[in-house]
């Protein structure tokens, strides 16, 4: 493995460099539009948040929060299991570096495939790797995040306090670390989503932008205008969807 892709991004057609300036431009926009901009707080997400803290609120006024800790657990099973797959994908793209020739031969025998010298293989399969580290890092993040939750929702004053001053501060501060362990698991099932999309790259320029523009489209759907989003807006009664 000489990683002769670096001197400098030789292997790079113009196409490639297309596809892959539409991919970052579709990601980081897409990134923009649902976590930080108004846009975002007709989102599935942003209703879920509103969730949490209802959640929150209940859990404060129960004596016995069997049901609170089943949900974590649930939670934590889930953010646990995306984040162990994780580290397997990663040793099996560790491993793709290393046949780099072959893996390029066997490329080119899928109908419509592009050419792709060993060289083009390490720097795809790079990015690759960049994506799922950055997925795992998220889902670590969203996992530790969890456990804080967790913590958080055991300290909650007994349901006698839970009209204080204290209470509703805690009950704020759990409800938040809940959200943010839901936005770092939405960030790394977002990268997942999108490594599907640089997948492509792997046959064709062109179908790694088609992929791109096909994987952005299905997030803003199920983001945005999905059934579960009109489900969620109809019991909090709104119906602003677009």
């Amino acid at each position: 493995m000489t990683l002769s892709w670096f001197s400098p991004l030789s292997w790079m057609a113009p196409l490639d460099g297309l596809s892959l300036g539409w991919f970052a431009l579709a990601w980081v926009g897409y990134t923009i539009l649902a976590d930080h901009s108004p846009y975002g707080s007709r989102g599935i997400t942003a209703a879920m948040n509103q969730r949490r803290r209802d959640w929150m609120v209940q859990a404060a006024g129960r004596q016995l929060r069997i049901v609170d800790t089943n949900i974590l657990g649930n939670l934590l099973t889930g953010i646990g299991f995306f984040s162990s797959t994780t580290i397997f994908v990663l040793g099996g793209l560790v491993a793709m570096l290393g046949v780099a020739e072959e893996g390029a031969l066997a490329v080119q025998r899928i109908p419509l495939a592009t050419p792709i010298p060993p060289a083009a293989w390490e720097g795809k399969i790079l990015l690759l790797l960049g994506i799922f580290i950055y997925a795992f890092f998220k889902f670590a993040w969203a996992f530790r995040l969890a456990n804080y939750t967790s913590i958080s929702v055991g300290a909650l004053p007994v349901p006698e306090e839970a009209g204080s001053d204290r209470a509703k501060r805690m009950i704020e501060s759990a409800a938040t670390l809940s959200a943010l362990s839901a936005h770092h698991f939405n960030r790394g099932l977002r990268a997942y989503f999108f490594a599907l999309a640089a997948l492509g790259w792997l046959v064709s320029p062109v179908l790694f932008m088609g992929l791109t523009a096909g994987v952005t489209l299905v997030l803003h759907r199920r983001e945005f205008r999905s059934r579960a989003v009109r489900a969620i807006r109809e019991a909090d009664g709104s119906q602003d969807t677009l």
